[in-house]
């Protein structure tokens, strides 16, 4: 399991350059070549837009004699590449930058002579190549690169990229790790950028890693949280006015481009909207014990975020409804000391009266001035009043009027459908704490995400281009220190588009608009990560829709295609990348290809219920490549899958040892080709879409639109370049 978990974080962040550099042997030195890569730090110091990049890499020669060779570092992406100097220790060593042409026939002879793919993935990009003086046995010698690359804009937010790669440190072949005990593997990494006028810039965000964000004499430091692997993308906004929009696309050929959208809100010095906060509790009997002490201190952090100009309710329900106070209270000094002692004096004990804790939490209006939040927590079904879900939520939505509702289901004894409905006519979000998980902590989140309301009722209103399938659809309100992340998909006319983005949202009975110039490029192939966030978040609300309003045949299709089309697992593919044996076991099981109706789609309550709702919220939620990892590891860890691996948006699963796409079928022709071969190269220069997977895989089955390509030992060494043509149009299906 650890295995497989570490090769699909490696996959998922997989990057199209390796931006590290590696020492390749002189051809025909010196057959006991054995330098290895120790350790890796990257500096970056950001100055306006210019980044000033520091690769620092030592070497060791674990052979027995001279290590002698070409240390190659590939020239970054999209950057631009400046004032490239090199050292080997303290002496400066003469380099040569080669354009991608040049680079590629170097690339793909590493390629044919080890048999070794990892460097498909630099084809089509550039180098820089320099001759290192022999290193002594046992010696260890320190290679320093220093450059320059121009930041790119993404709306009100500086973008800089490295792609650390995911594959490639101690360069050592298997015969080798034989020789010298060393297995192959990657060398570790650490990247520090350091902006030393701090207070320019907002909160940085990541796309593709959790950050380590501090500010220190002015200076704003930003570290990845974990090991970095591949493309390592962040965002610094400018600290301009109350909200900052950064916008990056991805478009291929052929097909709509995806889009991401970050609001970033400013300080929350004396922009933010004063709340009416109401938290309702649930003091059942089924909430004796460890979790009605864990609501208790989670209550108490909530009372601790309220600024001087909130409002508050406190209820507690169990077979009736008790209030704090009938009406709002300031939080004043005497008002909270009583608020506190009326928490210590609760008990669990009773039934649940969700239908009256609701009417009650409702009952009050808040101006338009303010903004009313209702915190519901319950780890109950409604058993005292009324009981019927669908009743309840309906006489909830007729009475909830502003109110943003965030509800915590503890348990699995908790109504999924009807605390989901709840929150999602509401401008909020469920949470469900399963058993074992820590209440307090769960709330203490929500409590310091929504101290600070800057924008409410926010809309997506312009944009150059037409914008379709925008998740989230309805865009929830803007909170100080938590960016707000929109995905969604754009059209172009076969040409490039630049116009304002413009957002609308409420504050202080006005509507503000918050407006940046943006650009929708017609071809970007750039920030391969949107795409599949952009699926995670329209699988999320489609399975919502399906928990919420039934289930039918188009929409479980819908999200069975779109889990396939861009390599998430989902309730609805799982059963594909079952293993065998436990296919036959399930009676259930569906044939390949389809639709499947789970029975945790249809139930309201139960174990099942509540895995699937959370997981569909965190998949409507998902904003970083990290959030996807965890949601692949939950699957795993339910210990119902068999072997799958993500690579490039596609799923997969091994059959019969050839790793096989599982979007593939058996009526569609199939065209092998021989691993490192003339055709093999030819292909991958034609198509290059197809990189991930040759890199990843030795035997592997991709699927296309009129034809799926096989790569195993046996196929077609040479084609024709007019039949390379035609199997590349029959895969792209154009």
């Amino acid at each position: 399991m650890k295995t497989l978990m570490a090769a699909l974080t490696a996959t998922l962040l997989a990057s199209p350059l390796l931006a590290q550099g590696w020492i390749e042997p002189v051809p025909g030195r010196d057959p006991g070549f054995a330098v290895v890569k120790v350790r890796t730090t990257v500096s970056v110091q950001v100055t306006g837009r210019i980044a000033l990049v520091e690769v620092e890499e030592w070497f060791r020669n674990d052979g027995r004699g001279l290590g002698e060779g070409d240390y190659l570092y590939p020239l970054p992406g999209e950057a631009v590449f400046s004032n490239f100097s090199l050292f080997q220790g303290d002496l400066e060593l003469r380099g040569e930058t080669m354009d991608a042409d040049q680079a590629r026939a170097i690339y793909e002879e590493i390629v044919r002579l080890k048999r070794d793919p990892a460097l498909i993935e630099l084809a089509g990009h550039g180098l820089v190549r320099a001759r290192v003086f022999p290193i002594n046995a046992g010696e260890t010698r320190k290679i320093t690169l220093r450059y320059t690359q121009i930041m790119e804009r993404a709306g009100d937010a500086l973008q800089f990229r490295y792609a650390a790669g995911g594959r490639f440190g101690r360069r050592v072949t298997p015969e080798q790790a034989v020789v010298t005990q060393h297995r192959p593997e990657d060398a570790p990494l650490t990247f520090t950028l350091v902006a030393d006028s701090g207070s320019a810039y907002g909160n940085p965000f990541s796309p593709t890693h959790a950050l380590n964000v501090s500010r220190e004499r002015g200076r704003l430091t930003v570290r990845p949280e974990d090991e970095l692997r591949g493309d390592f993308v962040v965002f610094l906004p400018m600290a301009r006015g109350l909200v900052g929009i950064t916008l990056v696309t991805h478009k291929p050929a052929g097909e709509d481009g995806y889009f991401m959208l970050t609001l970033s809100p400013g300080s929350a010095d004396g922009t933010t909207l004063p709340r009416d906060l109401t938290v309702v509790l649930d003091v059942s009997g089924s909430m004796s014990g460890s979790k009605i002490d864990q609501a208790k201190a989670a209550l108490r952090q909530l009372l601790g975020t309220l600024d001087r100009e909130d409002r508050f309710r406190l209820l507690s329900f169990s077979s009736g409804v008790t209030a704090y106070r009938a009406d709002w209270s300031e939080p004043s000094g005497r008002a909270l000391r009583d608020a506190h002692a009326w928490i210590d004096r609760l008990v669990a004990d009773g039934g649940t009266n969700i239908a009256g804790a609701l009417q009650e939490a409702f009952r009050l209006d808040s101006p338009e001035t303010r903004l009313p939040i209702v915190v519901f927590l319950t780890d109950g079904l409604p058993s005292v009043g009324e009981q019927n879900p669908e009743r309840i939520a309906q006489q909830a939505e007729q009475q909830r009027g502003r109110a943003r509702v965030f509800a915590f289901g503890v348990g699995y004894d908790v109504n999924t459908y009807l605390l989901d409905r709840l929150s999602a006519a509401g401008r909020g979000a469920t949470q469900y704490v399963q058993p074992g998980e820590d209440v307090e902590r769960a709330l203490s989140v929500l409590a310091a995400k929504i101290q600070h309301p800057v924008l409410t009722d926010l809309a997506l209103v312009d944009a150059p281009v037409e914008l379709e399938e925008i998740y989230p659809g309805t865009l929830p309100d803007l909170f100080a220190g938590e960016e707000l992340v929109v995905f969604g998909r754009y059209r172009t006319s076969d040409r490039d588009r630049s116009g304002a983005i413009t957002v609308t949202g409420r504050r202080n009975r006005r509507t503000e608009r918050y407006a940046t110039d943006a650009r929708f490029p017609d071809h970007a192939p750039g920030n391969e990560f949107i795409p599949r966030l952009w699926a995670s978040r329209k699988i999320g609300f489609l399975t919502q829709q399906v928990r919420l309003n039934g289930a039918n045949d188009e929409l479980i299709e819908e999200i069975r295609r779109t889990a396939l089309r861009y390599g998430l697992l989902s309730e609805y593919t799982s059963y594909l990348v079952q293993e065998p044996e436990d296919v036959a076991v399930r009676r259930d099981a569906p044939r390949r290809g389809q639709p499947v109706n789970t029975p945790a789609a249809e139930a309201q309550s139960g174990v099942g219920a509540v895995v699937a709702a959370e997981e569909a919220r965190m998949k409507r939620e998902a904003k970083s490549a990290v959030d996807l990892i965890e949601m692949e590891d939950a699957f795993y860890a339910r210990g119902h899958m068999g072997q799958a691996r993500h690579v490039a948006g596609r799923l997969f699963a091994e059959r019969d040892g050839v790793w096989t796409d599982l979007k593939h079928a058996d009526s569609v022709r199939t065209v092998e080709i021989a691993p490192y071969g003339e055709a093999y190269f030819a292909l991958l220069r034609l198509a290059p879409e197809l990189e991930p997977y040759f890199r990843e895989f030795g035997q592997v089955l991709i699927a296309g639109d009129r034809v799926s390509i096989r790569v195993a030992d046996g196929g077609l060494e040479t084609m024709s370049t007019p039949e390379l043509a035609r199997l590349v149009r029959d895969f792209r299906a154009r």
